[in-house]
């Protein structure tokens, strides 16, 4: 029956299969290769978020991927590659990268499951880590139209010495090109550029950045105004770390209290935080390698988190295991359930090198993209 299927009733089918399964399809005739080539695209509805480890420092080109619909890790090369790279953002099914090995910021994207590579333009003006953030322009789909906000950084100033460089830059993926946007207050551009990783979260018109300096802060940009502003922290002075994410259209707040638990906070009215949920006790201690029959105090200052609208991982490095939060469907709606999910400590039985890693949650797939 398989073999007498019309073309494009199986390239529905596969469009409903996860990359892996749809690589082994592949594999199986001419007449599967073809049709799983013209399949772009898979019900995202249906699938659950990968998590992507990618190695930090000191490693071999790949990067390590967990399927959560059948508790699989992956290890996949990024030999193609002509650089070396860190993650900034995922975008839709691609990944926005960092070019590591260049001083002044340089932006390229990349499908690490279909091997493309391209990159983007460079900036009007030269910057040393400024602060990036991202604004898909339409949810759902595997490559969106998408806009990168690059804003603060240190520029050459025209007498020579390098200084902060208070403005904001766009790039629009529909006519491949930045424009500077507006200006911002040069405290901001300082805290950005010296206390603020790369990523962002965007809710509605505006990307938020949290900030470590002193205790964190949040400090935020609506993008269709350059109106700016800085909101605080629940427990900042506390917080051993703290990750801002999305969920449903709402900014969250992932923090890990200094010999307490770790919890979620949601963004309410009048930017106040409300407690959302905690992670439970025992899954705390397993992620920190401790015994929650001790007396040690939970220190989550090693701890990092990366999360969406439908899960949130709170991990460590690649071989500890990560607590997940994950939107779980069924025929009477969704709900949120906390799991324990084991680290990368082999693959096919071949042991795999423990390492420091940065954590994506992205749609992957195996369809050719125009960039």
């Amino acid at each position: 029956m398989w073999s007498n299927l019309p073309f494009d009733v199986l390239a529905n089918i596969f469009s409903f299969l996860s990359p892996d399964s749809l690589a082994r399809a592949r594999s199986t005739c001419k007449y599967w290769h073809l049709c799983s080539k013209t399949c772009y695209s898979f019900n995202l509805n249906n699938q659950q978020p990968w998590f992507l480890a990618l190695p930090i420092r000191n490693h071999k080109p790949c990067f390590y991927a967990h399927n959560p619909d059948l508790n699989n890790w992956y290890e996949l090369s990024l030999e193609f590659l002509p650089v070396p790279v860190r993650a900034v953002s995922p975008i839709g099914s691609l990944l926005l990268l960092k070019i590591s090995h260049s001083t002044t910021l340089q932006l390229a994207i990349c499908n690490p499951f279909s091997r493309q590579f391209r990159y983007l333009p460079q900036l009007n003006i030269s910057r040393t880590n400024p602060a990036v953030g991202v604004v898909v322009l339409n949810q759902g789909v595997q490559f969106p139209s998408f806009r990168i906000y690059v804003a603060g950084g240190m520029s050459e100033a025209a007498q020579g010495g390098a200084t902060y460089e208070p403005t904001t830059e766009m790039y629009d993926s529909e006519v491949d090109e930045w424009q500077i946007v507006g200006s911002m207050p040069v405290e901001f551009a300082v805290r950005l550029t010296v206390w603020t990783p790369n990523e962002s979260v965007r809710i509605g018109n505006v990307l938020y950045w949290i900030t470590s300096a002193r205790v964190y802060s949040v400090i935020g940009c609506d993008v269709s105004t350059n109106t700016w502003k800085e909101i605080s922290v629940p427990m900042a002075e506390r917080l051993g770390f703290a990750t801002l994410v999305g969920r449903d259209g709402v900014l969250g707040l992932v923090g890990g209290i200094s010999g307490g638990n770790s919890c979620v906070w949601e963004m309410e009215e009048g930017d106040i935080w409300g407690l959302k949920n905690k992670v439970p006790s025992e899954l705390g201690w397993k992620l920190l390698g401790g015994n929650s029959n001790s007396n040690n105090k939970r220190n989550w200052e090693s701890t990092k988190c990366v999360g969406n609208d439908e899960a949130i991982c709170l991990y460590r490095d690649l071989g500890s295991g990560m607590v997940v939060w994950r939107k779980v469907r069924d025929e009477e709606g969704s709900e949120w359930e906390w799991n324990w999910v084991e680290g990368c400590g082999c693959i096919k039985g071949k042991k795999v090198h423990n390492c420091s890693i940065r954590g994506i949650l992205i749609h992957p797939t195996l369809a050719s993209s125009i960039f």
